[in-house]
């Protein structure tokens, strides 16, 4: 019995894989326990209904965290984690319609985000990004 409950968490493992929803995993977790516990019983009747539970807690306890790890590295990547929130200087004036700035020796085009001018040489604040342009603040 526990070979089959082997082979059925790596079944959903691979489905993990192919449909990474974070969801298929809570139940390659609760086959693998189940697959332990075989080894203390041969009732189908014991390990379906633990079965049962472990998927239904790990459902309820486990995707959430896995979940939340996940939105909080994909906030962290890519430009909101390297730029957002850091100084760089104004390398051209920047107002509303453009101007430029340099940070880690790399040119961007930035704008403002309101109607205020910055002139070049001033230290300015990454606040957001719209593509490939920075909005910019002056910085305090």
């Amino acid at each position: 019995m526990w070979a089959l409950l082997l082979c059925l968490g790596i079944t959903f493992l691979i489905f993990e894989m192919i449909f990474p929803a974070i969801f298929f995993l809570n139940f390659a977790v609760a086959a693998f326990i189940c697959a332990g516990i075989s080894f203390f019983t041969d009732s189908i009747v014991i390990l379906v209904v633990c079965f049962a539970f472990l998927s239904v807690i790990s459902l309820y306890t486990l995707r959430p965290l896995l979940v939340k790890k996940d939105k909080d590295k994909k906030q962290q990547s890519g430009i909101e984690a390297k730029y957002i929130g850091k100084i760089a200087d104004a390398v051209s004036k920047i107002d509303k319609t453009g101007g430029a700035i340099s940070i880690y020796d790399e040119r961007w085009q930035a704008r403002t985000q309101d109607d205020s001018v910055i002139e070049e040489g001033q230290k300015v604040e990454i606040v957001s990004n719209e593509s490939i342009v920075m909005i910019v603040r002056k910085a305090d």
